[in-house]
């Protein structure tokens, strides 16, 4: 079972500096956050790792979806400015490896 990751007040902080150069992933519409869903945010943040989802639809409640996605995929979220959340979550040391070979981890 995998912990929702710990981030010191540094990671964040480059982390969101990151994401203001991404564009969202993800839009959550008016089908709301299900299975589907999730499992497709997994899927972005195993390619990711740092990821925005847009709510087209269930904006007052995005604060609370958007703890709900952070804990249903073992994700950090890092912030939610507007109608955009932000997500981060780092991938397996071994997978790292295995995609930038030789590089410090």
């Amino acid at each position: 079972m995998r912990l929702q990751p710990t981030l010191t007040s540094a990671d964040r902080r480059r982390l969101k500096g990151k994401a203001q150069l991404l564009e969202p992933v993800l839009k959550v519409g008016h089908n709301g956050v299900g299975e589907a869903f999730l499992a497709s945010v997994e899927r972005e943040l195993a390619l990711h790792e740092l990821i925005k989802i847009k709510f087209a639809d269930f904006k007052e409640e995005r604060r609370e979806l958007s703890e709900r996605i952070a804990l249903a995929t073992q994700s950090a979220l890092l912030q939610v400015v507007g109608h955009v959340a932000v997500f981060y979550r780092p991938r397996p040391k071994a997978e790292q490896e295995r995609q930038h070979p030789g590089a410090p981890v």
